[in-house]
């Protein structure tokens, strides 16, 4: 008998392991991408937590230097989806009509800035060199500076230099200055001599993280992109309900101190939305890049905004008008 019992579970084991590793095949394959810190803490939280999967999706996430970075490889669907600025979606979408625009994520509420060393206040870093990471939301924050306080672009020397290596650049004397976001701002001022933050974003512009999808892919495979996008929902609503268990599961992914990830997610606002505020914004930053002799055409706006897959999940979350 108990010989019996034992075949029993024998099978009764096999047939579980059977039945999981069916469902894992079931699983729709995705790649995503964005950069590493927490203002991209949807795709973390919902890789770290397990979300993804519970939503019948297979994840690869690769992170880059900067999640403008990212957004390139969704140029013949590359990767199905990324998380970064504005300029990095306009410019790829110019590439690639099938680089669209789904959602806006994060509101950078006090997260970016100009970091000196041993420049005393905006007014010293005239004739300085300035570490800018262009075609992200570095180079968005840059030129909003030298509009709202009116500089002079030439008055200062601008060198392209990723995020993480702006600090390693800053000490070694090869910029004295650098614009970039957390947590790349604290990690200078704590650890580089003589290092200040020079000006910050409020009152300059609210910079704001965009979900970027490859319409191709999301049109062919429409309930894997919605559960890819409920599965967003889903982990922003953590950063409301439990903020420290989101923090944890950000934390974990990016190897940060758990409380220096929760003071770096108090200085953001989470919620995916597409609002007017989402569309008047990146018009704002389409005429930056234009104002640059950079924008190849004007923004096709009914082709680049994809609101299907947010108006068929949650419909109060989005109200806009095109621009013009």
């Amino acid at each position: 008998m108990r010989r019996c019992f034992g075949w029993v579970a024998a099978a009764a084991i096999v047939l579980g392991c059977g039945a999981l590793a069916a469902q894992a095949q079931q699983r729709t394959k995705m790649a995503i991408g964005t950069g590493v810190d927490p203002a991209f803490a949807a795709f973390y939280i919902a890789k770290a937590g397990g979300i993804f999967e519970k939503n019948g999706l297979d994840v690869q996430l690769n992170t880059g230097p900067s999640g403008s970075a990212m957004v390139a490889f969704l140029v013949q669907n590359q990767s199905q989806a990324a998380l970064g600025a504005e300029q990095a979606g306009i410019q790829n979408f110019n590439l690639d009509k099938n680089v669209v625009l789904a959602a806006e994520t994060t509101s950078l509420t006090k997260w970016w800035a100009i970091v000196g060393r041993n420049i005393a206040d905006m007014e010293g870093l005239k004739g300085k060199k300035v570490g800018v990471a262009m075609g992200s939301g570095s180079e968005v924050f840059w030129l909003a500076v030298i509009e709202k306080l009116k500089l002079n672009p030439k008055d200062y020397t601008v060198i392209q230099v990723e995020p993480p290596e702006m600090v390693a650049a800053l000490e070694r004397g090869n910029i004295d200055a650098f614009v970039s976001w957390e947590p790349w701002l604290t990690r200078a001022v704590q650890s580089v001599s003589n290092t200040k933050i020079l000006q910050d974003n409020e009152g300059v512009l609210l910079p704001r993280v965009y979900l970027y999808m490859n319409k191709d892919w999301a049109e062919k495979n429409k309930p894997a992109a919605q559960a890819f996008l409920r599965s967003l929902v889903e982990a922003t609503e953590l950063t409301r309900t439990n903020r420290k268990e989101a923090a944890r599961l950000v934390a974990s992914v990016l190897k940060l101190d758990l409380a220096f990830a929760e003071s770096l997610m108090d200085k953001l606002s989470y919620d995916i939305r597409l609002v007017q505020g989402s569309l008047d914004h990146l018009k704002m930053v389409e005429g930056q890049i234009k104002g640059a002799g950079k924008l190849a055409r004007p923004v096709d706006w009914s082709a680049f905004v994809y609101p299907d897959l947010l108006r068929e999940l949650a419909p109060q979350k989005v109200d806009y008008t095109l621009p013009k």
